[in-house]
């Protein structure tokens, strides 16, 4: 019988350390003082080993050790007849001719009483002993037998103690892992993007588990490979050209997919010998590795791989804890794939009730619409543009109240409605709105929305004095009504930002009769103008005049940025991953024609711009060049190779020339040309840059993309342009055939879509968002 069994805590100390125990040890004291005997000795036997917890006047060896190894030792009579043992002279009792208590201690007299642990067994025995013949009284006896009570009584005691203990001990760890489940559960229940799935499996084997690392990896839809989606949680040292292997390699992680079970390692030797062809790779720790198969409708979906510093055994608290996790990770990942797949659908309709923004003359329109990053609901924001005729455009955006498929519904009953109001009726924006509310309070949905209409009239001819020198020049009268709208705001061309703040009207749905004012203002060539919905400005505890300050600045920080840039740029900025609703954003920026009007009778179109010694003006200058092409009817296919071939030859003055550096654009009905004029003589050489070079093919694309090009060199004197200064230099220019198509035909501007539905997600591919598809995909 083990001693700990017998003694309870007595015995947890270390093998060579004495069991020598202060308790029993008094109450030998004490048998050797009320019966006066040389020795006494509380013995237990331990798996063959008579203990010695107390003892008095033995030999000096045993007296230390407390601890003997002897064959059929006098305790075992007591223990096996569960009774007193008295001997008054062991020289003529049998049972005692080889025993060491008389042999070896010369004891001749002997009594010994049976002690009991906690369940009732005899487990040892209180010895009194005397080396000299003796006849035991009864007074003796009843205090030995008395005394032997108090030893069971203290075994009995500490038995207690030590169950209370262990079942404290299990209690404990019962509450730990009850809790550790509940807060697993909590974790993965919010959890709706791959990220999360991730950082939640990070502090779930950290906190639960102590491991330092973990990694998540996910069967690819073709059950062919497996690929780790881990970012930052990773064990250091994982090679990226591991990051995706084939499901038939001889890895671990693969096995786990194949063999749907989990693999423990306790280091990395071990992993090593049963894999070796992870014995080379530079993992950092040498500790130990569990894979976890993530099992979803039967099917292995992923791999989860967590990683310990130093190597330990799989115990099997650690094998119920992974098992446990791999069950949330996979209702995780369930739910992250349908909410992607949800959120997806629904973005997919919204997107669908917008219309792409209309090529407009003398218009540079772009649009956006960003979904909130959280949701897997439709919203109620729209923007639309409608043409009227060569110089009249209307441009609308409005928010439906809500966030939800009904909002997303009566938001395309209203923008239907305006759309044709606007192409059928030729009027104020004003009167547009007050159709619109009526038509929604009789005929529409009685939506609760607000909106902003704005009329865009081309100037017939030049007019005012704004131009260069003073001239007129062909702007926009913009005349805008506001129902409760978000006001718009207009990016100058000198870059300045002014809000259209004039009284809003009351929104769409509350009063079909109340009036409504139109206001105006001047859109000159150059300016842009910026519509969009509350979700770009409103925070939960920011104050609208703080984001509405925000925005103008950022407004202003991109000017100068390609207009179908723009609203995606302010998204980012304003917005980011903060996102928590809708926006739409519709930027329009009126063209800076030719000086001298449109290729004719009278000569070619031609323009001049000196550009600054930056590269922060090259984007503006690309954008004039695009604007000139544009006023000359050049189509989008030129203007697009133009623009490409331009930005080279006024980067490589910019980077490699000096000033002064000015563009020319001259444009006929045979050919376009696109000159750039710099100080330095040194013309550009024709490369052959390796795939690698970041810079080189610029002449490259001159020889592939032009129809002639060319380097004309100036000498000193050489007056080239209003804006150029007298003195040597060169111009770089290019010209293209009107006729020609550098880009091998026809090339459509492509709408980009929203990050959102721009492709399947990848938890997405790899589960099916219903259990109906996974039934399918198994027959």
């Amino acid at each position: 019988m083990p001693a700990t069994k017998v003694l309870g805590s007595l015995l947890r100390g270390a093998p060579d350390e004495s069991i020598a125990d202060e308790v029993f040890d008094r109450i030998v004291r004490l048998v050797h003082r009320n019966l006066g005997v040389p020795a006494a000795a509380f013995v237990v036997l331990a798996d063959g080993v008579q203990l010695l917890p107390g003892a008095v006047g033995m030999p000096a060896a045993l007296q230390r050790e407390r601890a003997i190894d002897v064959a059929d030792p006098a305790t075992g009579i007591v223990v096996a007849e569960r009774s007193p043992l008295v001997v008054d002279d062991t020289r003529t009792d049998e049972r005692f001719a080889h025993r060491y208590i008389s042999q070896k201690m010369g004891t001749l007299a002997v009594a010994g009483f049976p002690v009991e642990d906690g369940r009732g067994q005899v487990v040892g025995a209180l010895w009194a002993l005397d080396t000299a013949v003796r006849r035991w009284t009864e007074d003796e006896l009843a205090t030995l037998s008395d005394l032997a009570a108090s030893c069971t009584g203290e075994l009995r005691l500490r038995a207690e103690r030590e169950r209370a203990r262990r079942a404290e001990q299990v209690a404990f760890r019962a509450h730990q892992r009850a809790q550790f489940l509940l807060g697993l559960s909590e974790q993965f229940a919010g959890v709706t993007t791959l990220e999360e799935v991730e950082e939640t499996i990070a502090q779930v084997v950290g906190t639960g588990m102590g491991a330092r690392w973990c990694s998540l990896a996910l069967v690819d839809a073709d059950r062919r490979h497996l690929r780790y989606v881990t970012v930052g949680h990773q064990e250091p040292g994982f090679p990226d050209t591991m990051r995706s292997t084939r499901l038939d390699s001889p890895r671990p992680d693969t096995a786990v997919v194949r063999e749907r079970r989990t693999l423990f390692y306790r280091d990395q030797r071990e992993m090593g010998e049963a894999y070796p062809a992870m014995a080379g790779v530079g993992l950092m720790t040498t500790g130990a590795r569990s894979f976890l198969p993530v099992v979803a409708d039967d099917d292995v979906i992923g791999v989860v791989v967590c990683v310990w510093e130093e190597a330990r055994e799989h115990d099997a608290g650690t094998a119920a804890l992974e098992t446990t996790l791999s069950r949330y990770v996979a209702m995780a990942l369930e739910r992250v794939a349908l909410l992607e797949a949800r959120r997806r659908v629904a973005t997919t309709l919204q997107e669908s009730l917008l219309s792409d923004a209309p090529e407009v003359a003398h218009l540079d329109i772009a649009t956006t619409y960003a979904p909130a990053a959280r949701t897997d609901q439709v919203g109620g924001d729209w923007y639309d543009a409608v043409v009227r005729d060569d110089r009249t455009a209307v441009l609308t955006i409005g928010d439906v109240a809500g966030h939800d498929v009904n909002a997303a519904a009566q938001m395309g009953q209203l923008r239907s409605m305006l759309r044709a109001l606007a192409w059928s009726h030729d009027e104020s924006p004003a009167a547009l709105l007050s159709r619109l509310d009526r038509a929604n309070a009789t005929l529409g949905p009685q939506a609760l929305a607000t909106a902003v209409v704005v009329r865009l009239d081309h100037d017939e001819h030049p007019q005012g004095d704004t131009g260069q020198d003073g001239t007129p020049e062909r702007g926009y009268t913009l005349t805008w009504s506001d129902a409760g709208h978000p006001q718009p705001l207009v990016l100058r061309r000198d870059g300045t930002v002014e809000q259209l703040d004039a009284r809003t009207d009351m929104l769409l749905g509350v009063d079909p009769g109340t009036d409504r004012h139109d206001h105006v203002t001047r859109l000159l060539p150059g300016d842009t103008l910026l519509l969009y919905t509350d979700g770009l400005v409103e925070r939960r505890g920011v104050m609208i005049t703080d984001r509405m300050r925000d925005l103008r600045e950022a407004l202003a920080d991109v000017h100068g940025e390609a207009t179908a840039a723009l609203p995606r740029a302010l998204v980012r900025r304003l917005v980011g991953r903060a996102q928590r609703d809708d926006v739409a954003v519709l930027a329009v920026r009126a063209r800076v024609p030719a000086p001298s009007g449109p290729p004719g009778e009278d000569g070619p179109a031609t323009a001049e711009r000196k550009v600054a010694e930056a590269l922060s003006d090259l984007g503006p200058a690309r954008r004039w060049v695009d604007d000139v092409l544009e006023s000359c009817d050049v189509d989008g296919e030129q203007r697009r190779t133009a623009m490409l071939l331009a930005s080279e030859i006024l980067t490589n003055a910019l980077e490699h020339g000096r000033g002064p550096i000015v563009a020319t654009v001259e444009v006929d009905d045979r050919r376009l040309r696109v000159g750039v004029r710099d100080g330095c003589t040194r013309p550009p050489v024709l490369r052959a840059p390796e795939p690698q070079d970041l810079s080189g093919r610029g002449v490259q694309f001159l020889e592939k993309l032009a129809s002639r090009w060319g380097v004309q060199q100036h000498q000193v004197g050489d007056v080239v342009g209003r804006h150029a200064a007298v003195g040597a230099g060169k111009t770089v220019w290019f010209e293209i055939d009107r006729t020609a198509r550098p880009l091998s035909g026809n090339v459509p501007v492509v709408r980009r879509s929203s990050p959102t539905t721009s492709s399947v997600p990848l938890v997405e591919r790899v589960l099916p968002w219903t259990r109906d598809e996974a039934r399918r995909r198994r027959t």
